[in-house]
C-alpha cells in the first residue's frame, strides 16, 4: 500500500482486532446504529420459482459477493401469501442480510446487502441487519467485508462442524466510524479500485475457464480419434464419439472392468489421524487432494468397511454425485476408503491402461455424455448401471500408453498456463482483500483521493 499516504496521526483504538486508528475516528457497537431481524421460518421445501424473491443463507455463503439484487441475480421465491402474515421478514434497500450458520469458520460473518427496491425477503437462517439513518451503507459494506471485522464474529461463534451466528454476536461487535464524508470517501474510492481488480480477476477466470475447454477438446481428440491424422477413420456407431480410427474397438466401460462400485453409506466415526475417507469433494481432475479430507480410525477401517469402500492402487476414483465426472487414478499414496458419492472402477489391467481410460473420460465427448446421463436436477447422480454401460473407445494397449505419453507432455503446457493464471487471481484478491481492510481501518488516507478523469 506504499503507493497511498498514511494517515498524519493514529491513536490506540481498544479493540484488540483493529490496533490504531485516525485520532478523529470514533468506536461503536454495531446494535448502536442497526437494528436487527430475523428471515423466514421455513424450508427448501417452502421456495418456488415464482413469487417474491427471497435472500436465503446459501445465496449469502456462495453467490453474490457482498450485494444482491433480484433484478439481476437469479433467486428462489416464496408464494405471495407470506406477505401478510411475515412482512417483518421483508427487505429495504440498504439492508444487511447475514447467515447464521456456517459449515466453515472462515464463512462465519458472511453477509450481502440488499441494492434494489424490489420486494425481497430474508429467508432461512439468515439475520436482517437494518442500517439506522445512515447514508453511507456503502461504507459498512466494506467494513463487514474487512477481516479486522469478522475476526471479531470467528472469536465469538459456537459449534464445531457448523458454526451460529447469533443477533447477540452482531449486535455486540465493535465498528469503528471516519465522519460521514469520509465514510462516503472511502466508500467511492473502494468501489472504483475494487471495480479494477474484479475486472482483473474476471479476465484470468475466462482465461482460466478457455484453457479448461482447450484441455478437454485436446484430450478429446487424441482419445477419439488418436495420434495419427492419417489413420484410416470409421463409424463407431455411437453418435455422440462419431468416427474413431478403424482399427480401434469401441466397447462398455463395464467389460474392461473387474467391476464398478461406490462407497460406504453409513456414518464413520472422524479421528484426527487414520485413514483418509473421501469424498467427491476431495477428488479432482487427476488428483486426490488430501487437504481437507477427513480421518477415520483403524479400528473402523479395518472392522466396519467392505473392500468394495477401499480402493487400490490403480483404480479409478469418479465423482458420481453433485459435481459429477472428476476422475483420477488412485496412486495409493495413503490408506484411503470412499464414500458413496464416489465410483471406484477395477480395471482389468491386460486390456487396458488406467492413465488411458482416466484421460478419456477427461475429455470433452465423456464429460458431455456423463451429464447428459445424470438424473436429478438440482444435485446431478450418474448410476453405477449408467456407468458401466458408458460406450468406450479403445486402441491397443500399447498405443494406448503412447496416447497418455503424448497428451501429458501436450497438457502440461496447458495446465502451467492455467496455473499461472490462478495464481494471479488468488494475488489480486489478497491486494483487494487488504485494500479494503487498509481503507476501512484507517492505515491508508483516501480523502483527498479523486478518480482519474
Amino acid at each position: 500500500m506504499s503507493r497511498y499516504k498514511a494517515y498524519p496521526a493514529y491513536k490506540d483504538s481498544g479493540v484488540a482486532c483493529l490496533g490504531r486508528i485516525p485520532p478523529h475516528w470514533a468506536i461503536s457497537k454495531l446494535r448502536y446504529k442497526f437494528a436487527f431481524g430475523k428471515g423466514l421460518t421455513i424450508t427448501k421445501e417452502n421456495l418456488v420459482e415464482d413469487g417474491i424473491p427471497c435472500v436465503n443463507y446459501g445465496e449469502v455463503h456462495s453467490k453474490f459477493g457482498f450485494e444482491v439484487n433480484p433484478t439481476k441475480h437469479s433467486l428462489k421465491c416464496v408464494d405471495e401469501s407470506y406477505l401478510k402474515a411475515f412482512s417483518n421478514c421483508l427487505l429495504s434497500k440498504g439492508d444487511f442480510v447475514f447467515a447464521d450458520t456456517s459449515e466453515d469458520l472462515d464463512g462465519s460473518g458472511n453477509f450481502t446487502q440488499l441494492t434494489s427496491d424490489t420486494v425481497t425477503f430474508a429467508g432461512y437462517h439468515t439475520i436482517i441487519a437494518r442500517p439506522e439513518g445512515h447514508k453511507n451503507t456503502r461504507y459498512f459494506a466494506y467494513l463487514f467485508d474487512a477481516k479486522e471485522f469478522r475476526t471479531q464474529i470467528r472469536l465469538a461463534v459456537k459449534g464445531v462442524k457448523v458454526f451460529s451466528i447469533t443477533q447477540a454476536i452482531l449486535r455486540g461487535a465493535d465498528i469503528w466510524l471516519p465522519s460521514d464524508d469520509e465514510q462516503k470517501q472511502i466508500a467511492a474510492f473502494l468501489d472504483h479500485e475494487t471495480a479494477k481488480i474484479d475486472a482483473l480477476i474476471e479476465k484470468q477466470q475466462r482465461l482460466i475457464e478457455l484453457l479448461k475447454e482447450k484441455r478437454q477438446a485436446v484430450i478429446s481428440h487424441a482419445v477419439t480419434k488418436g495420434l495419427n491424422p492419417n489413420a484410416p477413420m470409421k463409424d463407431s456407431g455411437v453418435e455422440w464419439l462419431g468416427e474413431v480410427p478403424e482399427h480401434w474397438t469401441v466397447t462398455k466401460l463395464g467389460w474392461i472392468c473387474e467391476f464398478i462400485t461406490y462407497g460406504f453409506t453409513n456414518p464413520m466415526p472422524t479421528t484426527e489421524e487414520g485413514p483418509y475417507m473421501l469424498t467427491a469433494a476431495d477428488i479432482e481432475f487427476g488428483r486426490v487432494n488430501y487437504e481437507q479430507a477427513r480421518q477415520t480410525s483403524e479400528d473402523a477401517f479395518l472392522n466396519t468397511l467392505s473392500d468394495k469402500s477401499k480402493p487400490l492402487r490403480g483404480d479409478l476414483l469418479l465423482t458420481k454425485d453433485g459435481t459429477l465426472g472428476r476422475v483420477t487414478v488412485f496412486d495409493g499414496a495413503h490408506v484411503t476408503c470412499i464414500s458413496q458419492s464416489i465410483a471406484l472402477l477395477r480395471l482389468m489391467q491386460e486390456k487396458v491402461c488406467s492413465d488411458f481410460v482416466s484421460i478419456s473420460l477427461m475429455g470433452a465427448s465423456y464429460q458431455t455424455k456423463m451429464l447428459f446421463d445424470a438424473g436429478g436436477t438440482t444435485i446431478k447422480h450418474i448410476y453405477i448401471s449408467v456407468l458401466s454401460k458408458m460406450n468406450i473407445a479403445l486402441p491397443g494397449i500399447e498405443e494406448q500408453k503412447e496416447i497418455v505419453l503424448a497428451l501429458k507432455n501436450r497438457l502440461l503446457r496447458i495446465d502451467q498456463l492455467a496455473d499461472k493464471a490462478q495464481s494471479v487471481s488468488i494475488l489480486l484478491q489478497e491486494r483487494r482483500t487488504a485494500l479494503i481492510s487498509a481503507a476501512v481501518t484507517g492505515k491508508i488516507d483516501v480523502r483527498d483521493w479523486q478518480a482519474a478523469a
